[in-house]
């Protein structure tokens, strides 16, 4: 008897969920895409709204924010202080 495989959810297919995902496969996949949330927060006080804040928060591993940066910490100091010195 041929065994079913059951449709990929969306949640899978970003994680690439193969059924064997610890949580370190799913977090250095999350760095590797990355992450954007976004909320709204709103304090009130007798039902007046005081405080209204609207919140991002981008989570991604730094080599993709800095694809081009040096991973030599220090050849990195001396380039920015090289640069700063001019």
């Amino acid at each position: 008897m041929a065994s079913r495989t059951t449709p990929r959810t969306p949640a899978s297919r970003v994680l690439d969920d193969d059924g064997e995902t610890s949580l370190l496969d799913v977090i250095d996949n999350a760095l590797n895409k990355g992450i954007v949330l976004n909320g709204d927060l709103t304090l009130a006080l007798a039902q007046v709204d005081l405080v209204y804040a609207r919140l991002s928060l981008l989570l991604c591993a730094a080599d993709r924010v800095l694809p081009n940066e040096d991973s030599d910490i220090i050849a990195r100091h001396s380039d920015r202080r090289a640069r700063r010195g001019r």
